[in-house]
């Protein structure tokens, strides 16, 4: 069975970091591609970083030059380096996977991916 287990959110104030962390299992990890969203109340899920199974990146502009997405495929772990936050990143953060074989990529389109995590909060404050 998939899962995907997010951890190392918390509260931060403007500038500081966080490093997310995505725990995958139940699937050969180097065959999907991940991805994480992000949501705040009252938004749409937003896509803020994909990388594929031979780590090539794509980010969304408004983290581009600050968050640095990463797998370790021997861990079976995905990870975003989240730096120079901004209040306007407070969120609910998600990982998401896709077979790679499962339709085009890179995309940051959430209905792309087929499995996700409960998610981890990210709260930064000014």
């Amino acid at each position: 069975q998939v899962q995907l287990v997010e951890s190392g959110g918390g509260s931060v104030q403007a500038g500081g970091s966080l490093r997310l962390s995505c725990a995958a299992s139940g699937y050969t990890y180097s065959n999907v591609q991940m991805a994480w969203f992000r949501q705040a109340p009252g938004k749409e899920r937003e896509g803020v970083a994909t990388i594929g199974t031979t780590s090539s990146t794509v980010y969304a502009d408004s983290v581009k030059g600050r968050f640095t997405i990463s797998r370790d495929n021997a861990k079976n772990t995905l990870y975003l380096q989240m730096n120079g936050l901004k209040p306007e990143d407070t969120a609910m953060y998600y990982c998401a996977a896709k077979w790679r074989f499962s339709g085009r990529w890179p995309t940051l389109a959430a209905g792309a991916y087929g499995f996700w995590g409960q998610g981890t909060q990210v709260t930064v404050s000014s």
